[in-house]
């Protein structure tokens, strides 16, 4: 069965994730707020701030900025991609 929520991010009622997105409080409230729809558009984000930032996933100062770059993309304000940014061409 298909379970909704009302997406924080994008203010709709959507499909929600089928599963805790990683263990702990922050994963059972994107769990429980965020849909599939805007987990994958944060995947996408994380991916390209990760490669443009040239970010270590081991490092824990590198944690630490997509912990909160994820936050501001999903629940908040003030989320920016890296200057000079340029998406691909599809």
């Amino acid at each position: 069965m298909t379970r909704y929520v009302n997406c924080v991010k994008l203010g709709t009622s959507e499909e929600g994730l089928t599963s805790l997105p990683f263990p702990g409080t922050k994963g059972q409230y994107i769990y429980d707020n965020v849909s599939q729809k805007a987990w994958k558009e944060w995947i996408s984000m994380q991916t390209m701030l990760i490669n443009e930032n040239r970010l270590s996933s081991f490092e824990s100062k590198a944690k630490k900025m997509v912990e909160e770059e994820r936050d501001k993309f999903l629940f908040g304000s003030g989320f920016q991609v890296p200057e000079g940014y340029i998406p691909p061409k599809i």
